[in-house]
C-alpha cells in the first residue's frame, strides 16, 4: 500500500518538474511584463491596434474551430456511418491535406489569387489546413463505437439523425474538444500562413515587433494578451469537458456498424468533399506544378542536407514530446482532478504561445543561464517539445481514457506487479495512440518555421527555412521545391496517423 501510494506522488512530481520547464517562456512574459511596469503597458494594450488584432485573432477563433469541426466530424461520419461511394479512398482523401502546411497551402492560395486576404483569407487557408486535426481523431473514435449501441437506440425508435445526435455524437466529445483545442491553439500561434496573405492577429503583430524591436515592450504588451486570451480558452474547454469515461473491455461486437443510406442527398455530400479536397488540395499542388515548371528549381545545393536536417529534427522532437506528454495524460485521464487539470492547463497554456515568443524565451534564458545550450540542438527540440506537446496530449489522453482499468486490474490480481500489469496490458492498447501522437508531432516539428530560424546552430537549414527564406522573397519558383519536398515528408507520417485511426479495437 505505501509503494502504491509513493507512485502516484512521485507521478505528480514528474509533472510538476515538467510544467515548469514547459512554462519557462510564459514566466520569460511575465517577467518582461514586470520589468516594463504597467504604466508602460497600459498605453500598449488600450489603444486601437490592439483591438483591431482582437477582433481579427477572436473571429478567427470563434468562426475557425466550429468549421473545422463541422468539416471533421461531417467528413468522418461520411467515410463511416454512411453508403458513400468510394468510401474508403475519401478517408485517405480527407486525411490528405494534414501533410500540406498551412503557410505551403497559403503560398498555394497567393500565388492562385494575389488579392487574397483578410478575415475571410485566414479563414480560407486555416480551416483548410486544419480541420483534419479533427476529423482523425473523429474516425478513430467512430470506428471503436460498439454497433450495439447505436442499434439499441433505433430499437428504441429514434431515426439516423436521433441516433447521431444522442448516441454518436456524445461519444465524439473527446474527439472534437481534443481536436477543437488544438485547432484553436494553431490558430492563435499561425504565423507563416497568415503573414503570407497580409492578414494581421497577435501573432504576426508580434513578430514584427520582435523584429524591430527585440524584446520592446509593445511585443510584450501583446504578448500579455495573447496568452490571457489561450487561459480563457482552457478554462473553458476544462468546464465542459467533462467527466465520462468512454472505455469499455473488449471491442463489442465483431461487426461492422450499419451504414445510413444517403439517397438522393449522395450527389449533393460527393460535390461538397470534391469542392472541400480541390480547394485544400488541389489549389497548392497547381501552384507547386505552375512554379516548379519555371527555370531549374532542382539545382539548388542546400537540398539534400535540407530534407536529412529536417528528417533528424522532427524524429528527435517527436519521440521527446510523446514522452513528455505521456505523464500529465496519464495523470488526467486515471486521476483527474483540480490538480491535474490545473497542472495539464500550464502545458496547454505555454503551447499557446507564438513559437517566436518560445523561441526568444529560450534564447535569452540559456544566454543567461546555460550559455553552452544557447542555438543547440537541444534548446531547438525543448522550443518543440513546448509548441507541439498538446498534438501528443490529446492523443494520447483519448486512448488512456479507452483503455480499461479492469483490465490492468485483473492482471494485478494474477501476480503482476502496477509497472508490469500496465507494460503488459495497458501498453499495447495505447501503441495506436502513442503512434497517433508522435506522428502529429513530427509533422508539425518538420514544418515549424519561426523557432527552428531563431534556435536552430549556425548552418542548419530545414526545409522549412529555406521555403520561408525563398518565399519571403517573392522567389516562388526557388521555394517550390522546398514544399513539394515539405510535403513529401509529411506523407509518411500522415499515413501512419492514418492507419493508426482504421484500426479497430481488440
Amino acid at each position: 500500500m505505501n509503494a502504491g501510494r509513493r507512485r502516484p506522488s512521485l507521478l505528480l512530481v514528474v509533472v510538476a518538474v515538467l510544467a515548469v520547464v514547459m512554462l519557462l517562456p510564459v514566466g520569460y512574459v511575465v517577467a518582461i511584463g514586470f520589468q516594463v511596469g504597467w504604466p508602460t503597458l497600459a498605453p500598449l494594450v488600450f489603444r486601437p491596434k490592439v483591438g483591431e488584432l482582437l477582433v481579427n485573432t477572436v473571429l478567427l477563433v470563434v468562426l475557425g474551430v466550429p468549421v473545422t469541426v463541422v468539416l471533421g466530424v461531417g467528413g468522418a461520419w461520411l467515410v463511416e456511418r454512411t453508403n458513400l461511394p468510394g468510401r474508403r479512398v475519401w478517408a485517405v482523401l480527407l486525411a490528405a491535406p494534414l501533410a500540406i502546411p498551412a503557410f505551403v497551402s497559403s503560398y498555394g492560395w497567393v500565388s492562385a489569387i494575389p488579392s487574397i486576404g483578410g478575415i475571410g483569407g485566414g479563414l480560407l487557408v486555416a480551416t483548410l489546413a486544419y480541420y483534419p486535426l479533427v476529423y482523425l481523431p473523429a474516425v478513430a473514435t467512430l470506428r471503436r463505437l460498439d454497433p450495439a449501441l447505436e442499434e439499441s437506440a433505433r430499437a428504441l425508435g429514434l431515426g439516423p439523425w436521433g441516433v447521431f445526435a444522442r448516441v454518436v455524437l456524445p461519444q465524439l466529445r473527446l474527439a472534437v474538444w481534443g481536436g477543437g483545442l488544438v485547432v484553436a491553439l494553431h490558430l492563435l500561434s499561425e504565423y507563416g500562413a497568415f503573414a503570407l496573405i497580409r492578414f494581421d492577429t497577435f501573432t504576426t503583430a508580434i513578430v514584427v515587433q520582435y523584429q524591430s524591436t527585440f524584446a520592446g515592450p509593445a511585443a510584450s504588451a501583446l504578448g500579455i494578451v495573447l496568452a490571457g486570451l489561450c487561459l480563457i480558452l482552457l478554462v473553458g474547454e476544462s468546464a465542459t469537458r467533462g467527466t465520462a469515461r468512454y472505455s469499455r473491455v473488449g471491442s463489442g461486437a465483431a461487426r461492422s456498424a450499419v451504414v445510413q443510406r444517403l439517397g438522393w442527398s449522395a450527389p449533393f455530400a460527393l460535390a461538397a468533399l470534391a469542392a472541400l479536397l480541390v480547394a485544400a488540395i488541389g489549389v497548392p499542388a497547381a501552384s507547386l506544378v505552375r512554379w516548379l515548371s519555371i527555370g531549374d528549381p532542382w539545382s539548388q545545393r542546400e537540398l539534400p542536407g535540407a530534407i536529412i536536417q529536417t528528417a533528424g529534427l522532427a524524429v528527435t522532437g517527436a519521440v521527446v514530446t510523446v514522452l513528455v506528454a505521456l505523464p500529465i495524460a496519464w495523470l488526467t485521464v486515471r486521476r483527474p482532478g483540480r490538480l491535474a487539470r490545473f497542472l495539464e492547463g500550464a502545458y496547454y497554456l505555454a503551447s499557446s504561445l507564438p513559437a517566436i515568443i518560445i523561441a526568444l524565451g529560450l534564447v535569452t534564458i540559456t544566454i543567461r543561464i546555460v550559455p553552452a545550450l544557447y542555438q543547440s540542438v537541444f534548446t531547438v527540440v525543448l522550443a518543440y517539445v513546448i509548441i507541439f506537446l498538446p498534438r501528443a496530449l490529446v492523443s494520447l489522453r483519448a486512448g488512456i481514457a479507452q483503455a480499461p482499468v479492469s483490465l490492468e486490474e485483473a492482471a494485478r490480481s494474477l501476480g503482476r506487479s502496477p509497472l508490469a500489469a500496465r507494460a503488459q496490458v495497458t501498453l499495447p492498447l495505447i501503441l495506436p495512440a502513442l503512434g497517433a501522437g508522435a506522428a502529429l508531432v513530427g509533422l508539425g516539428a518538420a514544418n515549424e518555421l519561426t523557432a527552428t530560424l531563431l534556435l536552430a546552430p549556425s548552418g542548419t537549414r530545414t526545409l522549412a527555412t529555406q521555403f520561408w527564406s525563398a518565399s519571403s522573397s517573392v522567389a516562388y519558383s526557388d521555394a517550390a521545391p522546398y514544399a513539394l519536398l515539405l510535403i513529401a515528408l509529411s506523407f509518411p507520417s500522415v499515413a501512419i496517423l492514418f492507419l493508426q485511426t482504421r484500426k479497430r479495437a481488440r
